[in-house]
């Protein structure tokens, strides 16, 4: 599945990359380039504008409108309409600056474009081949997780209440 995120979504995209989904993003592109590129590439408009929604619908683009007033509770609405796993898979993780997918490099490669103590505690890295960012699974990692695991709470919450109203 391939989106295209509004210029409101730029969390939103960084997240949906890391997860494993080709993402486009611009916050340079106004609603009728959005509509267009969504079209052609046939990805999925991701917004929180009700008139671009709006727009995009009424043009044959399939759109979401996203509602979560939070980056979990945003997740969780994607993970429910679209079946995603809320889940970080590192084969399958993109690069959230640029869209790439992101390779496993030995810690030697790593050397010089780390942190002394980086280097020093940890031993899987992951470098983006076009833009060349290294990630590994440092402390953010908490926030990381803390995060996913609201999502999945929200959505197991929507899933009970919908369930309740059958």
């Amino acid at each position: 599945m391939k989106f295209i995120a509004d210029g409101m979504l730029g969390k939103l995209t960084r997240w949906l990359r890391m997860l494993g989904h080709n993402v486009k993003y611009s916050n340079k592109l106004d609603d009728a380039q959005l509509i267009k590129i969504a079209k052609k590439e046939h990805r999925t408009l991701l917004t929180r504008d009700l008139e671009l929604y709006q727009q995009a619908t009424a043009k044959g683009v399939n759109a979401l409108y996203l509602k979560g007033r939070t980056e979990a509770g945003k997740l969780a609405e994607l993970a429910e309409k679209f079946k995603i796993k809320l889940e970080i898979d590192m084969a399958t993780s993109r690069c959230p600056k640029c869209n790439t997918r992101i390779k496993p490099v030995s810690k030697e490669t790593v050397a010089d474009k780390v942190e002394k103590s980086t280097f020093q505690f940890y031993n899987n890295f992951w470098e983006c081949p076009k833009c060349g960012q290294i990630y590994w699974q440092g402390a953010h990692w908490k926030r990381i997780r803390k995060t996913l695991e609201e999502a999945k709470k929200i959505l197991e919450k929507s899933k009970r209440k919908k369930r309740n109203e059958n």
